[in-house]
């Protein structure tokens, strides 16, 4: 670098030695540094035209100066005579005027005494040589006669160091001077014109100032341009190059047009040779024009020692430059190669299995590939500088280290990573080997397993056993481990902690099998040798060896056929050695221990599904999170993303990086905790069971993310991502990852629980496989609910949604036209129903168009009932598949058909619930109010009555007036529910609901009632049975006795309880006694009532009656409707 800018200063030296010669030449050619006068000086004074330089010459080249007919000579300030005298001598070249000049002095007009004056004038003051002074004295007689004789007389005052000749006419003139180098004035034919003269001598001048002034200005602008400090930066360089470049220009512009000045200036002196071509210059004019051409020369001269000087000062900043952009990449390069540096070094992880192994290969080839756009921009850049450098940079010294230092890096990384992926593929080797010997291992162990005992009895079976072992023994040579410490010495680098045990744990495995065969084999060869008696197999107990738990209600084999292919044939070895175990065991006696040794192996398998799956699942959910969502924020890529993608990442993406961080932090890591007691992982399911909650969220948002994806499916940043992340499947196949894998845990669970039935944790995987199905189907019904439209409530507000599902619906409303009746039986609606625990919702269905999720139905809301003014009938008679929901009593019927029988017992078993748990709640309630109430009351003297009607209106009013009367307490029965005595076991439950005529406005709290219409047709013979509840007596107790409850037709009564040998706990509520009756009796004595047998709520909230302005309302409700609301 140093070598190069002391070249620039030669450059700047050079030129500006240059220059300097260019000024020096410009003033010597304008004689500047003689006589520094120019014209544009003595403009005004040489306008007078009292002397001028035609151009003329004598015989020998004198130049001849005229002094015309001036009048006023003698008033002409000596000081302008002489800067006249000066400038007109100067102007001719030193050879002329080393001649000597010729002076012509006309004063034909003039006196004598004028002339003697102007003669001694000049012959005092003229600054040149003078070879010959020419006077034409004056013409009239007498001044001619004067000046002859003054001149004779006065000889001696004329004596000049030439010869002064007066001449008496302008023939005499011409004998001196040729005509043709004299004026017409003077009767000559040379063209002069004093005007046109000046004006060239004044352009010329100006021109060659011009000249001299570029020369200067081009010096000084070389120096600083020399002097410029180089910036360090890219844009600082690039400004000054072209703030550069911009002079140069401007002073470029500036020479052209000194070059155009003295063009113009040359064809104004050639123009009279353009008129006409014969005549031709004075030497004068000659002379200027030599003198233009000169100044042309050294205008030339001086662009070209700008050029040369600008060419290597514009090299300079353009290598400048250069190495700046050169600098700036290199940072850059070696921020990322630093970077790539980082990252490699985190590959530190060998993998724990084949699968993770493949994957940390795959993923150390994508980064590879992503990061050799670095690496080549690296290996670019580093050729880059080796080619400036090849150019002659000025900044070798600079540019040489940072080309050695990238190859280095390159080279290093490159390094790095084969290093990285030599101990990966160590490690494949390794988990490879580790993989055949397991898979060995269990395949011994179902061969152990799959060998039928009975067979083995004989002498031929145990030979065909023991040859099928040993043929199986001989496969080991190249499956199975052979020296631990081999395997140590081999694959030493890559051994961690955890490897080392793992590998171990193979070892042990592979020889605690090998010691089952040798064992085997022992056996074998024993039963081999010649029997000598017979051996009678006994088979073991089918049910001991093929006993499982109770499966989940509706949860069949077939679910399992649904799922993936590549589950099934994963599972596929372990179900099939199931499936062969449990024929064969059927016939031989195999030990217990077998059989748990067996079961443990396949829950092993079954664990090690699961936790292969839960870690390619958190790496699929990594690699969408890092390829698709972060890239969505990535600058590079925003070109990419289409408008209508912009802004929606969390539409797309859903809370699938909670989804993430909940697995990879928390979840993974707890079930390997599990891998050594697997039959115990439902306890890891349990305990997270909440969490799980986050894929109703995912799930729900899920239709929005399938109608964005399929809007932009096309769009590029996708295949720009899945072409990074080279996978075969687009996004939107994984986006469905989180709903594959919520559904995949039931089937694992239910496999666990197969294997696990006589384990400690039986219980906690049943339990987790139940509260997984709880979540998928709230994930179910979560996707209807949301696609409810027109409510204008909050359906959260409604309670817990418990049941979802379409229906048949007819109507018949009391208050309805009877046509609208009629309709309404023959043309149902179809109506999806949504029940919750606080209301019940109809909704019309409507299909959507589209694929996908865009398909899934949206419902419109119709209407809703409460749930606390709803009643049920359970049995539709003609239909098993109907059932009625009436509201307020009976005012507003609905008669629902479900699709199958299965569905509506489902339904009305759901409602049945939900009536009940309101009147448990209900008398709940009533107890505690009646407790209050007796601790101010008295009460009657039998506890088998209840108080009287008069003690209710009493405990009534007290309570209407401690009781707000719009609150639930306002209608509920004041009468204290008297506990019966302890015979009963419970209440009996039936499931044979029955039809209820549509006249009765009653209430009934029995869970499941009897129709006896029903029973009539059915022919009406046997008992029936009773369900807790009330009814009205249609027949007089004629068989009472005195330990029973007399009662008689018209009375209401109550069942409350049925206890043991057959009684029931009856409460008259006509006659306010209770007592136990016997079940025979008493379905003698309701086999008749009319009164329907209809579940509802009503008793369990007053609210109903309000609703519903029924005045049927029960007693038990304690007091009329009137003085509830008054």
């Amino acid at each position: 670098m140093r070598f190069w800018l002391r070249n620039e200063e030669m450059a700047l030296e050079e030129m500006v030695q240059r220059l300097n010669a260019v000024s020096k030449r410009t003033d010597e050619i304008m004689h500047q540094d003689i006589t520094p006068l120019c014209a544009a000086d003595i403009q005004d004074q040489l306008k007078k035209r009292f002397a001028y330089l035609s151009g003329g010459r004598g015989q020998d080249g004198s130049p001849v100066i005229t002094f015309p007919d001036y009048p006023a000579f003698s008033d002409v300030p000596d000081k302008e005579f002489q800067n006249v005298m000066t400038y007109l001598t100067s102007i001719p070249s030193l050879q002329d005027a080393g001649i000597g000049f010729i002076l012509v002095i006309d004063r034909r007009q003039d006196k004598w005494t004028s002339v003697k004056a102007s003669v001694l004038r000049i012959a005092a003051s003229f600054p040149a040589n003078l070879q010959l002074v020419l006077v034409l004295r004056p013409t009239g007689f007498f001044q001619r006669t004067l000046s002859d004789l003054a001149f004779k007389f006065n000889r001696d005052d004329f004596k000049m160091k030439v010869p002064v000749i007066m001449l008496s006419s302008v023939p005499e003139l011409h004998g001196y001077i040729d005509k043709s180098q004299l004026t017409e004035d003077l009767g000559g034919t040379l063209d002069y014109c004093h005007t046109r003269w000046l004006c060239h001598r004044t352009a010329i001048e100006s021109f060659a100032l011009m000249v001299k002034q570029t020369a200067q200005m081009l010096q000084s602008f070389g120096t600083e341009l020399a002097e410029t400090e180089l910036p360090n930066d890219v844009q600082s360089t690039s400004s000054v190059l072209c703030a550069h470049m911009e002079k140069k220009d401007k002073a470029k512009e500036d020479m052209r047009l000194a070059l155009d000045e003295g063009q113009s200036i040359l064809e104004s002196i050639r123009e009279p040779l353009v008129k006409s071509p014969e005549q031709s210059l004075n030497q004068d004019q000659l002379d200027n024009q030599t003198t233009v051409q000169r100044l042309l020369a050294q205008l030339n001269e001086t662009e070209a020692a700008f050029d040369e000087f600008w060419a290597k000062h514009q090299q300079k900043l353009e290598q400048c430059l250069q190495l700046r952009h050169f600098e700036q990449d290199f940072r850059e390069v070696k921020a990322a190669l630093d970077v790539l540096a980082q990252k490699i070094a985190t590959f530190t992880d060998v993998g724990n299995s084949l699968a993770h192994v493949e994957h940390l290969l795959k993923d150390l080839t994508s980064f590879e590939e992503k990061s050799s756009v670095a690496v080549e921009r690296a290996r670019a850049l580093s050729l880059e500088g080796e080619q400036l450098i090849d150019n002659k940079h000025y900044a070798v010294d600079s540019i040489r280290p940072k080309c050695h230092e990238l190859q280095h890096l390159c080279d290093q990384f490159v390094a790095e990573v084969g290093q990285r992926r030599g101990l990966l593929n160590k490690s494949l080797e390794l988990h490879g080997l580790l993989e055949a010997s397991m898979k060995w291992c269990d395949e011994g162990i179902y061969l152990l397993a799959s060998q039928p005992v009975d067979k083995c009895q004989s002498q031929d079976g145990a030979e065909a056993a023991l040859q099928e072992i040993e043929k199986f023994l001989e496969t080991g040579a190249e499956n199975k481990i052979q020296e631990l410490n081999k395997i140590y010495q081999d694959y030493e680098p890559i051994l961690t902690q955890d490897l080392m045990k793992h590998v171990q744990k193979v070892f042990q495995k592979q020889e605690s099998m090998e010691e089952m065969f040798h064992r085997r084999q022992a056996s074998l060869k024993k039963l081999a040798a010649k029997q000598t008696r017979p051996v009678q197999p006994v088979a073991p107990r089918p049910e001991a060896l093929t006993k499982s738990p109770c499966p989940s209600p509706g949860i069949r084999r077939g679910s399992e056929n649904n799922s993936s292919e590549g589950n099934a044939l994963r599972r596929g070895p372990y179900r099939r050695a199931k499936s062969e175990m449990s024929e064969s065991r059927q016939g031989r006696n195999s030990s217990t221990g077998d059989e748990e040794e067996s079961l443990a192996i396949l829950r092993r398998h079954v664990m090690n599904e699961l936790l292969d799956t839960e870690r390619v699942y958190v790496e699929e959910l990594l690699c969408v999170l890092e390829g698709y969502a972060a890239e969505m924020d990535n600058p590079l890529m925003t070109h990419l993303i289409s408008t209508g993608l912009q802004n929606k990442k969390d539409i797309l993406f859903g809370n699938m990086e909670e989804i993430y961080h909940f697995h990879n932090r928390i979840f993974l890591r707890e079930l390997e905790n599990y891998i050594d007691c697997p039959e115990l992982v439902g306890r890891c399911f349990l305990e997270r069971m909440e969490d799980f909650q986050i894929y109703e969220k995912y799930c729900q948002n899920k239709p929005r993310s399938e109608s964005l994806w399929r809007q932009c499916s096309d769009c590029p940043f996708f295949q720009e991502c899945q072409k990074k992340l080279d996978h075969k499947l687009s996004l939107d196949s994984y986006l469905l990852k989180p709903v594959q894998r919520i559904t995949k845990y039931q089937l694992l669970l239910k496999e666990m629980l197969k294997y696990s039935k006589s384990c400690e944790g039986a219980e906690d995987l049943q339990e987790a496989l139940s509260s997984i199905l709880g979540i998928l189907k709230a994930v179910n019904d979560s996707m209807h609910l949301i696609a409810i439209t027109g409510y204008d409530g909050n359906l959260s507000d409604l309670g817990k949604l418990l049941m979802q599902g379409s229906f048949s619906v007819w109507t018949d409303h009391k208050k309805g036209h009877t046509k609208v009746k009629d309709l309404a039986r023959f043309k149902p609606m179809q109506r999806h129903l949504f029940l919750h625990e606080k209301a019940v919702l109809f909704c019309k269905k409507r299909e959507e168009n589209g694929e996908g999720y865009e398909k899934a139905p949206s419902y419109s809301y119709k209407q809703s009932l409460n749930m606390t003014a709803v009643g049920i009938t359970e049995n539709v008679k003609g239909d098993v598949k109907k059932f009625e929901i009436w509201y307020n009593a009976r005012e507003e019927v609905y008669i629902i058909q479900a699709p199958t029988p299965e569905i509506k017992a489902a339904w009305v078993n759901e409602i049945r619930k939900v009536l009940t748990s309101q009147l448990q709640a209900c008398r709940e309630a009533s107890q505690h109010r009646a407790l209050e109430q007796s601790q101010s009351l008295p009460l009657p003297a039998s506890s088998n009555t209840s108080p009287s009607k008069g003690n209710t209106r009493n405990i009534k009013k007290l309570e209407e007036r401690k009781t707000d009367p719009l609150s639930l307490e306002g209608y509920v029965s004041s009468t204290s529910l008297t506990k019966p005595p302890e015979k009963g076991k419970g209440w009996s439950k039936t499931s044979h609901p029955l039809e209820t005529p549509e006249d009765n406005d009653g209430w009934s709290s029995a869970e499941e009632p009897i129709n006896s219409s029903d029973a009539e047709e059915e022919g009406g013979v046997g008992l029936r049975k009773l369900i807790p509840g009330k009814y009205t007596i249609v027949v007089d107790d004629e068989k009472g006795s005195p330990d029973t409850l007399a009662v008689r037709s018209g009375d209401m009564v109550e069942v409350v309880q049925e206890g043991d040998e057959g009684l029931w706990y009856v409460r008259n509520l006509t006659s306010s006694k209770e007592g136990w009756v016997p079940a025979s009796s008493l379905s003698t004595l309701l086999s008749k009532s009319s009164s329907a047998q209809c579940l509802s709520s009503s008793e369990s909230s007053a609210g109903s009656a309000l609703l519903s302005n029924s005045s049927s309302c029960s007693e038990s409700c304690g007091a009329p409707l009137s003085d509830l609301q008054g």
